[in-house]
C-alpha cells in the first residue's frame, strides 16, 4: 500500500483539500496501474517462455518413425513403391550424387506460434506471439547429423553419430533418444531426396490422395512393434508411429509429409494418459542446388491431443504451427569429419544405462 500523504498543520480550504485528494487518488491509481502491469508482463512472460519451449519440444529436431534400412531387393508388394520413387529420382535428380557426395549443409530461418488449448476441436489458427529463430544443419551419410536451433533465445542442439542419437536443451540437458538410430525428420521434408528415396522405397503404397489441389500417390512407413517396444518404458507406452508421404502425380516431387504418434503414459496407481501428435508438413519451392532439385520451404502443423478417463473435461487439444526457409545448402563441404557428430560426454556415459525417448512432446 502507498504511504499516507502528511497531515498540513496549517489551515485549508475545502476547495485546497479536495484538489489534494483528487491528487492522491491519481497518484495511487497510477501506481495500481503500474502494478497490475509489471504483474502482466510477468504472466506474459513467462507464458511466452512455456511456449517456446513446448514449440522447441515438438517442432525443433523430431525424428523419423524408422531407421534407414540396408537396400534390398524389390519384392511384388514394394513394386508400387519403387515406380513412384523412381519417379521422384528422375525428378529431383537425386541420384546423380550417388557416390559423389559425403556430406551436407544447410542453414535456415523458422518462425514458431502456438496457439491456445481447445476443448473438443483442433480447428483455428495459430494466435500466439510468433517466435522467430534460425538453425544451422550438417549431415553426413549415413546416419550422422547434427542441428543446431535456436528459437525465442533458447537453443536446442541434436545430433546423431550413427550409433545413438541424442539431444540437448536448456530444461533438459543432454540425454539420449531410445531405440535405433532414426534420421532427422527436418532433412527429410525435401532436403536430403537420396534420403527420402532409400527411406520410402520399401514403403506400403496405399492409393491416391488429392491434397492442397494436387492430386498425389501416398506411401506409408510405420515403425515395428520391436522398435515401438524398444522406445518404451514401465511408465510410458510407444504404441504407434506412422508417416506418409504425399508425391505429386504430375511432377513426382514429395508435397507433404504427415506423421502421428501415439504414446500411452500411466503411473503406478493412476489412470493412463494418452497422448497422440499428429505433424503434417507441406513442402514446396524446389530450387535447383548443384543439379539437384531441393525444396527451400515449407509449412508445419502439428496438434496434440490428451486423453483419457482421469481427464474430467474431455481431450485437450494444442496446435502449433511452424513456417521454415532455406538461406544456404552446400554440398561436400571441406574440413566435416566424423569427429563433429561425437555426443556430448554425458550422453556417452550414460547410453548404456537410462535413456531418455522423445515421446511425449509436453513431458519435458
Amino acid at each position: 500500500m502507498s504511504r499516507l500523504s502528511p497531515l498540513s498543520e496549517e489551515p485549508i480550504s475545502e476547495e485546497e483539500d479536495n484538489n489534494n485528494s483528487k491528487y492522491c487518488s491519481k497518484k495511487g491509481h497510477q501506481k495500481w496501474r503500474s502494478w497490475l502491469k509489471n504483474q502482466f508482463s510477468l504472466l506474459i512472460f513467462n507464458k511466452k517462455q512455456s511456449d517456446v519451449k513446448i514449440l522447441l519440444s515438438v517442432l525443433g529436431c523430431p525424428l523419423f518413425p524408422v531407421s534407414l534400412h540396408p537396400k534390398q531387393p524389390i519384392s511384388h508388394v514394394t513394386s508400387s513403391a519403387h515406380y513412384i520413387i523412381q519417379h521422384f529420382t528422375a525428378a529431383t535428380g537425386c541420384r546423380k550424387l550417388d557416390g559423389k557426395v559425403k556430406n551436407m549443409f544447410a542453414t535456415g530461418k523458422v518462425t514458431m506460434a502456438m496457439a491456445e488449448d481447445q476443448l473438443g476441436s483442433a480447428g483455428g489458427a495459430a494466435t500466439g506471439v510468433p517466435q522467430k529463430g534460425c538453425f544451422v544443419m550438417w549431415q553426413m551419410a549415413p546416419n550422422k547429423w547434427l542441428i543446431e536451433l535456436v528459437v525465442g533465445g533458447h537453443k536446442v542442439v541434436a545430433g546423431s553419430d550413427g550409433d545413438v542419437a541424442w539431444r540437448h536443451t536448456p530444461w533438459l540437458r543432454a540425454h539420449a533418444a531410445k531405440g535405433g538410430v532414426r534420421p532427422l525428420r527436418r532433412a527429410l521434408q525435401g532436403l536430403d531426396p537420396v534420403a527420402v528415396s532409400d527411406m520410402f522405397s520399401l514403403a506400403q503404397y496405399m492409393g491416391e490422395k488429392r491434397i492442397m489441389a494436387v492430386d498425389c500417390f501416398v506411401l506409408k512407413l510405420s515403425a515395428d512393434q520391436t522398435d515401438l517396444a524398444d522406445r518404451s518404458d514401465n511408465t510410458a507406452e510407444m504404441i504407434k508411429h506412422v508417416i506418409f508421404g504425399y508425391f505429386s502425380q504430375r511432377n513426382g516431387l514429395l508435397v507433404y509429409l504427415e506423421d502421428s504418434y501415439l504414446t500411452r503414459i500411466q503411473c503406478p496407481g493412476a489412470h493412463p494418459t494418452y497422448w497422440e501428435t499428429m505433424i503434417g508438413t507441406k513442402i514446396e519451392d524446389y530450387r535447383t542446388v548443384e543439379g539437384v532439385m531441393i525444396a527451400h520451404s515449407g509449412l508445419s502443423s502439428a496438434i496434440i491431443t490428451r486423453f483419457g478417463d482421469n481427464l474430467k473435461a474431455g481431450p485437450t487439444i494444442t496446435r502449433m504451427e511452424e513456417t521454415w526457409s532455406i538461406d544456404d545448402l552446400a554440398f561436400n563441404v571441406p574440413g566435416l569429419s566424423a569427429d563433429c557428430f561425437i555426443p556430448p560426454q554425458e550422453v556417452q556415459r550414460d547410453y548404456l544405462d537410462e535413456t531418455l525417448d522423445w515421446r511425449s512432446p509436453l513431458h519435458e
